[in-house]
């Protein structure tokens, strides 16, 4: 997809389409539109199209969808085919407050309003418990329930509808939920500023607007195709509100001013406030999202610790971010899943949870946990996730690149590279634009041919091994400067003789494929706090602990496991200068290279530990 919130993309380009009603036959024959301004109890009214069936026979339930990016953007209100449609429903699309055509003024990821605050006092909780309200006292024929879904930045505001929900919003499904914009989702990777992605959508999303509209503001248009190359000669990113914003996009700059997680970050996070959840929840992410895995995790295990006896359930596919919604899910790049697993997921998974909730359970709803296991390419569910079988097992760097079950015995040893921010690792091979999301799954043997890149593998492995849950790299590192950036990539080595797939339009070779796994980036200086950093000693050795989120894959045997570090992956995660600084106000001059050293010891270990579910 082209950046942050690709579903976003797809719907904006449908948006003349969905104009001229261009909706499925179905739709079109059953369904009729209305638009509402609901207001809300500042008095602000928000833009809400409903679609209302034709049939007058029986009561619907409602199911709403609160958006930042227009309700004439979507091609039609149900998702990918019309089953929805065919089992029964009556559809709200919604403009938050502030976009397009609702009243307001917009806050990205608005803070919750404060206690005491009275009776006027509005967030996104708020507006939600205003809609719903309006809906069942307003709507024809509904049947008193409501259910609330959406993907990504979407999906965020059906994890604030969890929040003091209405008594009638009884199924709720944040599908790759904006969560936390530092810690792990879009922005920031453990305090790394992913470039690329936060430049691309804040240069057209939160463009301040007069008043409502029904207009989109246009992308940027780039100089060159080269993204390394233009991200390169923009320099430090203090430059891209001098070079390129120039005052259109303030929130770019209150992100710059934030370097930590501080109060303005911890406010826009809904994950404290998810306690006393009374709808039914189904989060679901995708195991290659490259922008809102972590967010679908984290609201899974938030719910589920905060809420016992709660019905909490999780779906994660083998699909980037939305790729449930914006493709059949058989393949993502050159991998291959074997069955197009998003048809399978609304039909077994999805409409399912919304019928059991909101029609007197109308069908079985979905177990705690179902997950795809990549590797195997088969669907598999759990009582809990990460499952409750999986065991620790730990793999540690050694020698000659070696990547080992036993532990070092060596009393000295260590690899090191020079890490240059003039000329950083790229995260993808090639020339691309916009940031790819085939990159989640994609050859990693261009990078594992650079100087700057350490890598361990191990031998064939005799019989197939499976993780299932997060991954903890554990690594004794020093430097030369005084902070680093710390990439670790999990790759699956296939073996040399693979054959290659049958068609092969793109003429890949799959025969000693490196495919990431998963990978994910640590800025040193928070390496013990994100809210307060600190500086490296050059030349001392020091612990860093990172976890990459959850995997669900199977190293099939015969294929080796390998690991790569690096300290760039440009412009994916912008360059760190390799000083303890405020980044985001570095000049040019203030880059430096560095020596980075990973040991591997009986003393200095640096490892990683799986959760291996027993074969």
């Amino acid at each position: 997809m082209k950046r942050l919130c690709g579903v976003a993309l797809w719907l904006a380009s449908a948006a003349p389409l969905a104009a001229q009603d261009s909706l499925p036959p179905y739709v079109r024959e059953h369904f009729v539109r209305q638009d509402q301004l609901i207001p809300m109890r500042d008095g602000r009214r928000l833009f809400t199209t409903l679609y209302l069936p034709k049939d007058t026979t029986r009561a619907y339930p409602v199911l709403l969808t609160r958006s930042p990016y227009g309700t004439d953007s979507y091609l039609h209100p149900t998702g990918p085919g019309d089953a929805f449609a065919r089992a029964g429903y009556i559809f709200a699309f919604q403009d938050v407050r502030g976009r397009y055509r609702s009243e307001g003024t917009f806050v990205n990821m608005r803070p919750h309003r404060e206690p005491g605050a009275g009776s006027t006092a509005i967030d996104e909780t708020t507006d939600t418990w205003d809609t719903v309200d309006w809906l069942i006292k307003h709507v024809p024929r509904n049947n008193g329930r409501v259910g609330l879904y959406g993907i990504s930045y979407i999906g965020y505001y059906a994890t604030e509808g969890l929040i003091e929900a209405h008594p009638a919003l009884k199924a709720v499904s944040p599908q790759a939920p904006v969560t936390d914009w530092f810690t792990g989702d879009d922005f920031h990777h453990n305090g790394a500023l992913f470039l690329a992605d936060g430049f691309d959508f804040l240069y057209s999303f939160g463009v301040p607007r007069p008043e409502p509209t029904a207009s989109h503001e246009p992308d940027f248009v780039y100089p060159t195709p080269d993204s390394y190359q233009f991200f390169l000669g923009l320099g430090p990113v203090r430059n891209v509100e001098r070079d390129y914003y120039k005052g259109r996009a303030p929130f770019w700059n209150e992100l710059l001013r934030h370097g930590s997680y501080d109060a303005f970050w911890k406010a826009r996070s809904p994950l404290p406030l998810l306690k006393h959840v009374s709808p039914a929840v189904m989060t679901v992410g995708g195991w290659y999202d490259a922008e809102d895995l972590w967010g679908a995790l984290a609201v899974y295990h938030a719910v589920e610790r905060n809420n016992p006896g709660g019905y909490n359930v999780l779906v994660m596919g083998p699909w980037f971010h939305g790729g449930w919604f914006l493709s059949d899910g058989s393949r993502l790049g050159d991998v291959a899943f074997g069955a197009p697993t998003s048809e399978e997921y609304h039909d077994r998974l999805e409409l399912p949870f919304f019928e059991h909730f909101l029609k007197d359970g109308a069908a079985p709803p979905p177990p705690e946990a179902s997950v795809f296991e990549t590797g195997t390419n088969r669907w598999r569910t759990f009582d809990t996730w990460p499952p409750s079988g999986a065991r620790p097992v730990s793999y540690y760097l050694g020698a000659n690149g070696q990547l080992t079950a036993a532990a070092p015995t060596a009393t000295a040893g260590f690899d090191e590279y020079l890490s240059d921010p003039a000329r950083p690792v790229p995260y993808v091979d090639g020339i691309v634009t916009h940031r790819p999301a085939e990159y989640m799954t994609a050859d990693q043997r261009f990078a594992s041919r650079r100087p700057d890149v350490l890598v361990y593998q191990t031998g064939p492995i005799g019989a197939d091994l499976t993780i299932a849950g997060p991954i903890q790299a554990s690594l004794v590192v020093s430097t030369t400067g005084t902070d680093a950036d710390w990439v670790v990539k999990v790759i699956d080595v296939y073996p040399d003789d693979t054959p290659d797939p049958t068609p092969n339009p793109s003429e890949v070779h799959l025969g000693g494929y490196q495919q990431l796994v998963r990978g994910e980036i640590l800025r040193g200086k928070f390496r013990n706090s994100l809210e307060r950093p600190e500086p490296f000693v050059p030349g001392r050795p020091t612990q860093v602990e990172l976890t990459l989120p959850d995997a669900f894959h199977t190293f099939r045997k015969g294929h080796r496991i390998m690991i790569q570090i690096q300290s760039s992956w440009f412009p994916l995660a912008d360059r760190n200068p390799q000083r303890f600084l405020d980044i985001n106000r570095a000049g040019e001059a203030d880059f430096q290279r560095a020596t980075q050293r990973v040991f591997r010891t009986a003393k200095l270990i640096s490892k990683l530990v799986f959760s291996v579910l027993p074969s």
